[in-house]
């Protein structure tokens, strides 16, 4: 280092002298100067640049002090330290986009989010407790319609056979030609009850074990027995008939009643039919019955058995459903009742989002 110095100063001692000789000033005048002026001749800079020493260095040198390792590494660390960070751009029309644009990003994330997990496939073997209060539905109305009209809204088979007979005593001995009221009823239960298993057709389309489906079916269910309600509520009737040949539901508005209700059963009956559990379709339980009695492993009573089980729990459901549904007919009267099943429908309808989904095995 003390080397370098030395040198630097020799020559910039020998530039110096031959500037000197040459009557070239050190530091360039402002404005155009006359050739050969004297250098002690300048007024205008005298003063100014008295303790000033300014030094051109010939290419040379510049090569020279370029090639000098300590030097350029002083020039780098000077560069380092004066240099100034790169000016920051703002873009004012980005920043006061990017908050809206990120509220509307999280909004499409969260529709996305929800319309995933309405379109999941539920796990059948963790719905138990939904299948289990369809069961318990089925009693209900069923208990509401019989004991009014001594015809099912959901047992089917019966009201076909009531058809088959009253067809069959056209070609008795008495030719009796009327249609009587029983069987118009029962006729009625039939249609509606297939126009609500046809609307199950739509859980086709959506997916019949998702969320959504089972929900809006569940929903569907609930608007038909709400209908039903207020059906039997405007028509004015009774709720309980004395007699098979003198039932409580005879006008226009109570087949109105008995159409909702058959066509509630039968969206439900499909409904669980799709599901493809031990609950089967939650209407009938003549098969339930069968496959009960025929189950190898009926008489294990250690330990649960959920083919067996899950068959047990549809046939007291629907028995309790019965036994409930008539108890509330003596206090409240149909419409009440059928009020009370819409409720129950209603969070039915809710219970299906609380259901896992079904995982790949």
């Amino acid at each position: 280092m003390a080397l370098w110095k030395n040198g630097l100063a020799a020559r910039l001692h020998h530039r110096t002298t031959s500037l000197k000789t040459q009557a070239t000033p050190l530091i360039p005048l402002k404005g155009p100067q006359p050739l050969g002026a004297p250098l002690d001749s300048l007024p205008e800079n005298e003063g100014v640049f008295a303790n000033v020493d300014l030094v051109e260095n010939t290419p040379r040198e510049s090569e020279e002090l370029a090639n000098d390792p300590v030097h350029s590494e002083m020039a780098i660390t000077m560069d380092s330290k004066t240099a100034l960070p790169a000016p920051a751009v703002h873009n004012k029309a980005s920043s006061i986009r990017k908050e809206p644009l990120d509220v509307e990003a999280n909004g499409m994330q969260k529709l996305r989010n929800v319309k995933q997990f309405l379109m999941e496939e539920i796990d059948g073997a963790q719905a138990s407790a939904p299948l289990t209060a369809y069961c318990f539905m089925t009693g209900f109305i069923d208990a509401i319609c019989f004991s009014a009209v001594f015809v099912w809204c959901a047992f089917q088979t019966g009201n076909s056979v009531q058809l088959a007979l009253a067809i069959a005593r056209l070609f008795g001995g008495t030719h009796d030609l009327s249609f009587h009221l029983a069987d118009q009823q029962a006729l009625c239960s039939v249609l509606s009850f297939i126009l609500g298993a046809f609307i199950g057709r739509l859980g086709d389309k959506i997916g019949c074990k998702t969320r959504a489906w089972m929900s809006l079916g569940t929903f569907i269910q609930t608007v038909l027995t709400m209908a039903a309600a207020l059906a039997i509520w405007k028509s004015g009737q009774g709720s309980v008939a004395d007699a098979r040949d003198d039932p409580a539901w005879s006008n226009t508005l109570s087949f109105v009643c008995i159409g909702f209700m058959s066509a509630s059963m039968g969206l439900q009956g499909i409904m669980g039919k799709r599901m493809n559990t031990q609950f089967t379709t939650t209407v009938v339980l003549t098969t339930t019955w069968c496959e009960l009695m025929t189950e190898p492993k009926l008489f294990e009573l250690r330990r649960l058995i959920a083919s067996r089980d899950h068959k047990v729990m549809a046939i007291v459901a629907l028995f309790l459903g019965g036994f409930t549904g008539r108890a509330l007919l003596d206090i409240i009267g149909s419409a009440a009742t059928l009020g009370v099943g819409t409720g129950l429908r209603l969070i039915i309808a809710a219970w299906w989002f609380f259901v896992p989904k079904k995982t790949k095995q």
